[in-house]
């Protein structure tokens, strides 16, 4: 199996790894997923076609001075402690070779006839002219509660009704953990699907006679991992999202998880509880966990454990999951047999992550420390 585990694109907002570790659950996940398959390290995945990114940029003092992706850039980069920039380096959805995979991706689309650009009536902004979409609402780029319907050349997928855009194949997990709710919600959306947008910042739709307007960025996150994948010459990535991202990007990249014989798919993870950092302290001094032992509790085995326990982990959790964290730390074999590790690589490349909760296996899947690759800083001592 040519698995690689990617995360799916983080939004880059206005905060740093240490201050926000929730963010980078599916970073490291994917990191820890991929060091167990053997796999070298990937890059980090950002999104930066957003439209905060776009009022931050115009309302910044200096963006007479710093163009909207040097901006970005220096935004991810502030994401990692000094030093701790990730090995594989970052790849956001504008980089150069993700813009050029969406435009030929997009031109085979639109030649096939599965895409179109066609006159479409839409909202937009009475006031800034920012397009607000199908329905009418307050514009989010200048507040304005105003619009008015206006009818403009636009990217869409007109589908077929019954046109599934969402299938359980598309879930990188084992069969009875398949999320049959998500496949309702996706099947939700409205025939005609928009894929081009109005943003300051993205992949360009110029090429096809669209001034002014990007690729929907919903797409462009997928387009981003099957480059990460190409990359790294993996036909099977597996995207590592929550189920709140899954039911908002899936259906607007439909048409984007394929791609030359590549074929992604997510591996849906929940909410890890770094926020509590009370109850994570007190709960490690009541087990006197060193510093090494913590670090892999939050970095390595919580992110594995929100792949297994995908509604979200809750604080009242914690105790009972480091508990059996320091079971399994203890019953750690010298040397693992390579029987374990080969069925544990094949249960980790099937996507079944029911292995995380059982001691044995466990235990023999734990590193000497992180594999972060820039997530988290290594714990002292570590070489």
């Amino acid at each position: 199996m040519n698995v690689l585990y990617i995360n799916g694109p983080v939004q880059n907002g206005p905060f740093t790894i240490a201050e926000r570790p929730g963010k980078v659950s599916g970073i490291r996940a994917a990191e820890a997923l991929n060091a167990l398959l053997g796999a070298g390290p990937v890059p980090h995945l950002w999104n930066t076609v957003t439209l905060a990114g776009d009022l931050r940029h115009r309302g910044a003092p200096d963006r007479d001075t710093v163009g909207r992706q040097e901006r970005e850039d220096r935004a991810i980069a502030a994401k990692y402690a000094p030093g701790a920039a990730p090995t594989s380096g970052v790849l956001t959805d504008t980089t150069p070779v993700v813009a050029a995979l969406a435009l030929e991706m997009t031109e085979r689309l639109l030649r096939e006839g599965i895409l179109a650009v066609v006159p479409t009536a839409v909202h937009v902004c009475a006031r800034c002219g920012h397009m607000t979409g199908a329905v009418a609402h307050a514009c989010r780029r200048c507040g304005h509660q105003g619009s008015r319907l206006h009818t403009r050349r636009l990217l869409v997928w007109d589908r077929a009704p019954g046109t599934q855009v969402l299938a359980h194949d598309d879930f990188h997990a084992h069969r009875a953990r398949l999320p049959g709710h998500l496949l309702t919600i996706a099947q939700n959306v409205p025939e005609r699907l928009i894929l081009s947008r109005t943003r300051d910042h993205g992949i360009s739709l110029a090429p096809f006679g669209l001034d002014g307007l990007v690729l929907d960025p919903r797409a462009g996150v997928h387009i981003a991992v099957l480059a990460a994948a190409d990359r790294h010459s993996a036909s099977q990535p597996v995207m590592t999202v929550t189920e709140n991202a899954a039911a908002n990007v899936a259906a607007y990249g439909a048409l984007f998880r394929r791609h030359n014989g590549t074929r992604l798919r997510y591996a849906l993870h929940g909410h890890i509880p770094y926020d509590d950092t009370a109850t994570l302290q007190r709960i490690c001094e009541v087990h006197r966990v060193s510093p090494a032992l913590r670090e892999l509790f939050l970095t390595w085995f919580l992110p594995l454990c929100s792949l297994h326990i995908r509604a979200g982990i809750t604080t009242a959790q914690l105790p009972a999951l480091l508990k059996f964290w320091c079971r399994a730390h203890l019953a750690r074999p010298d040397i693992p047999g390579s029987d374990v590790l080969a069925e544990l690589r094949r249960r980790v490349a099937a996507g079944d992550m029911r292995w995380v909760m059982d001691v044995r296996t466990l235990s023999r899947a734990i590193p000497e420390y992180p594999v972060t690759h820039g997530s988290a800083k290594e714990p002292e001592g570590a070489s």
